[in-house]
């Protein structure tokens, strides 16, 4: 494992021992490990959906009638519908 020295202004410093006293983290690696991990799962796969819908052509409008039909598809999905 490499070591890293990372200096942080005092705000961020607060924020990252907020977030280890709220529990949400055990130590200042395991924030930075997750932020590093959330970024690389986010180039990795959200990036690439994000050019393949910009590649996919001119947005059609959503019109009236299509948010009646996408309403009454999600009424009949409805998990508590009896």
């Amino acid at each position: 494992m490499t070591t890293l020295t990372v200096s942080l202004p005092e705000a961020l410093t607060a924020y990252l021992q907020e977030q280890i006293a709220a529990g949400h983290y055990n130590t200042a690696d395991d924030y930075i490990q997750a932020l590093i991990r959330q970024d690389k799962a986010q180039k990795e796969h959200l990036e690439p959906l994000i050019l393949e819908g910009l590649a996919s052509g001119d947005a059609k409008p959503i019109t009236t009638a299509d948010w009646d039909t996408i309403r009454t598809t999600l009424d009949q999905n409805r998990p508590d519908r009896s």
